[in-house]
């Protein structure tokens, strides 16, 4: 995915689940994880009930829009 392609709220896909985008940096995203099937009120915030995740510039290219996309890709 391209730094752009992300949004608040919005759901993506790495190798090691579903994320929730909850906030864009100047060259980061912060995602947590919504795939592990915990309370769904964990996933309400902020604050929220489960680790918030950091991508990076790095990090993008392991990112795709939904699942299918990941596997065509893999």
């Amino acid at each position: 995915m391209k730094y752009s392609d992300f949004a608040i709220g919005g759901e993506f896909v790495t190798t090691s689940g579903t994320w929730r985008c909850t906030d864009i940096g100047t060259r980061t995203v912060i995602a947590i994880r919504v795939s592990d099937g915990e309370d769904a009120s964990w996933f309400r915030g902020p604050p929220y009930a489960v680790a918030e995740m950091v991508f990076d510039e790095n990090d993008l290219d392991g990112c795709w829009q939904d699942q299918a996309a990941c596997d065509a890709d893999q």
